[in-house]
This record gives structure tokens, sequence and C-alpha cells, in this order.
């Protein structure tokens, strides 16, 4: 290994601790500034690769920006709680009903508000949700943890990975999502079935309500507010129909952002400072960051070992070997790490296996905790509730559904590419 290649990957090293820890937002502002200033004195880059690593990036971390401005308006519009209110009344307190119908929205909030949403803003409604319902918590907000990365295939806009593949793609946002569906709907019955064996003790008896891991039910939600779905739903028509025009989906998410600022602000719901928190502007450029250092290792000697790795086809077998290779650098490296170094290798092959990339990177990046940042956000959400999960707990479930959702989302990405 050359010495100069150690800089960017004890960057790299610092900017995953950072991740992991995930500090107060000038302290990950100022490591992840420091990293990539340290990456850049060594020459490795040049200035025109600099600039290119931020120009595909500027788009994506755009995106994150103002979906998270979006996300964050609908939860203080109580979007996520009437839903989550309206599942629980739905169920009758039958807990496999309940659990159900959280599994669905869950889903739901992941492909539409990406999976961020899920972990951080749906998760905590549902765990009152379903404490309120006299059932146990678990099996929901595992559902919200497994859909977060594995319902993310279903939409460009669902997981910033799938973001970071699209320039290496040929499809647009209307043929991205008619080629996951299937895959999507496969991977969403193996998902189901496996939390349904695991937590079967769970969803058979009826949890008493408060206690350990059962918050007692807060007030009743407010009414589901029109003006956010309308606002979501004509968002997604705009990532459909500017896709083929070329259109950055950040444009239309800043839009919708905008539009729900101004609606919750005439409401009272957010103030402009609380908007630009919710936005995590720090995150932002630490992920522009994280994108420099990434870089320099790829022109590198990691770079060169992971396309010594990567298949030179792509059969089934091919497709299955890259996933698994994706799955194993998402949990080394987080899911973001590994799709801005392995992804544009893969782009030689095509589509296929591209997409058989992102499987690896989406449903494997579930397999541990260090898998996504998504999976850390949610073990935070749960230990602030003062319900913390288990790391044997985790490994249960992802240590099962992962490879046999992983599998069955190959060969049916197979199957799609093969009709």
């Amino acid at each position: 290994m050359p010495p100069l290649d150690l800089v960017p990957l004890a960057a790299l090293l610092a900017l995953l601790v950072t991740a992991y820890v995930h500090p107060r937002a000038r302290t990950e502002l100022g490591i992840g500034v420091l990293a990539a200033a340290a990456t850049l004195a060594t020459g490795i880059l040049g200035g025109a690769e600099v600039e290119e690593v931020l120009r595909q990036l500027g788009p994506v971390v755009l995106f994150l920006v103002t979906i998270l401005v979006v996300a964050d308006v609908c939860a203080r519009a109580g979007v996520f709680a009437a839903a989550a209110e309206r599942v629980r009344a739905a169920s009758g307190g039958a807990p496999v009903r309940m659990f159900t119908g959280v599994f669905l929205l869950a889903a739901a909030v992941t492909a539409v508000l990406s999976l961020d949403a899920t972990v951080v803003l749906l998760t905590p409604v549902v765990v009152v949700a379903t404490a309120a319902a006299r059932t146990s918590a678990a099996p929901g907000s595992h559902a919200c943890l497994r859909m977060a990365n594995s319902a993310s295939l279903l939409l460009p806009v669902s997981n910033l990975t799938n973001l970071l593949a699209m320039p290496h793609l040929s499809l647009t946002f209307g043929a991205f999502a008619l080629t996951m569906a299937p895959v999507l709907l496969a991977v969403l019955v193996v998902e189901y079935a496996v939390l349904r064996l695991l937590f079967r003790r769970e969803l058979a008896t009826p949890a008493p309500v408060g206690g350990p891991g059962h918050p007692a039910p807060a007030g009743r939600p407010p009414p589901l507010e029109p003006v956010p779905l309308a606002v979501v739903a004509a968002m997604l028509v705009g990532f459909a129909v500017g896709s083929p025009f070329g259109v950055e989906p950040c444009w239309i998410s800043g839009v919708a952002a905008l539009v729900l600022v101004l609606w919750a602000r005439h409401r009272g719901l957010v103030s402009w400072r609380q908007a630009g928190h919710a936005a995590h502007p720090a995150f932002a450029v630490f992920v522009l960051c994280l994108g420099v250092v990434v870089e320099a290792l790829s022109v590198g000697f990691l770079g060169d070992l992971v396309a010594d790795l990567v298949p030179g086809g792509t059969s089934y077998l091919d497709l299955l070997a890259i996933a698994v290779l994706a799955t194993v650098l998402a949990n080394l490296l987080t899911n973001l790490s590994a799709t801005l170094l392995l992804v544009p290798m893969l782009a030689p092959l095509g589509d296929t296996a591209v997409l058989a990339a992102l499987l690896g990177l989406n449903i494997g990046s579930g397999l541990t905790y260090t898998g996504s940042l998504a999976n850390l956000l949610w073990r935070r959400t749960l230990v602030r509730m003062g319900s913390p999960p288990s790391l044997a707990g985790l490994h249960r479930v992802s240590l099962v559904a992962t490879p046999l959702s992983l599998v069955v989302a190959v060969s049916a990405l197979a199957a799609v590419a093969a009709f």
C-alpha cells in the first residue's frame, strides 16, 4: 500500500467513527472538513476529479436536505401520528392486524419519504400506537427497521444509494420503479413472513401497556392533514414527469419543501430556524466530504482490491456475487461509502449489475448496525424512548431475514432482466 493511501484510509475511519457516534452537528462538520482537507493535501485527487465528485454528489445532497424538511413538516403536522393511529384503530386491538398495518405503513413511508423518515419519525409513533393497542412494540419497531432498508428499493428517491446510482443507469424514474416493483414485492413477502415467524409469540399475546419498552400512549393525534399529503403526492408525480427531461429530483423536492414550510409557518407549526435545523446542513457537508475521501480511496489500493472482486458478467451467479459483495462492503464501510466505491466499477456491466449492487446496498445493509446510518438512528430513537433494542435481538432478525431476502431479490431481478 502506498504511504499516501494511509491518509484517506485514516480519514475514512475517522468519518465512519463519527457517523457511528453521531456527535453534535458542529463536531460532525469539523471532522468531515478536516478529513477531506487531509485527503486533498495528499494530491491524490486533482482539481478536475474533486470537481466531478462534487458535481455528482451536489444534487444528491440537495435532495437529502430538502426531503428531510418535507418529512419534518409532515411529522409536525401529525401525518405520521395520525396514520399510525388509524392503523391502530383499524386493527381492533388484534396484534397481527396491527403489525400488518405497521409493516405496510413503514414500507410506504420509506418508499415515498426515504428511510430516514421511517426510523426517526415513524418509529416513535409506532411504538406509542402499539402500546395504545396493548400489543408488543418489538414487532412493529423491527418492521420499521427492516422496511427502512428493504423497502427503499422501489424508487430512486427512497434511498441515497439509489440516487447515487442513477447517473450510472440508463433508467428514468418510472422505469426504475417498474423494474424494482416486482423485486420489492418478492422481498416484502419474505420480510413479512420472517417477522411473523420470529415474533409469533409477541403477536399471539397482547402485551400490557406501560412499563419498560411500552410507553403509555400519548394524547389522540391531530386529524390527517390534507395539505402535506397533497404536496407529497404532487412531488412524486413531479419526480416521474421530470425524470425523462433530466430534471433532478432535488429541484422538485426543494419546491415541495418550500411550499410545506410556508404552509406550516402560516399554521404556526414551524419557524425558519426549525426548518433549517431539520435540513441537517452539517450532515450534508459531511456527505460531500465523505465523497471526496472515498474517491481518493477508489483510485488507490482499496479501489484496486474491490475491482479485483467484481464479477465480469451478469449471469445469475454473477448478480448474486455482486449483491453479496455490496452487502459486505456496506457493512464494513456503511452503504453510502460502499455505493460511492462500488457502483462506478459496475456501470460498464450495465443496468442489471448496478441494480444487483443496490440489492446488497439496501437489503444487505440491514445485516448489522454498521450497514447503514439508518440502523444507528433507529437504535438511537428507541434508546431515547426508553426502549433500547438488544444486539442479540437485532441479529436474531437480521441474520435470518437479510440472506433470505437477498437471494429472493436477486432471483426476482434476474427474472425481470430475462423477461
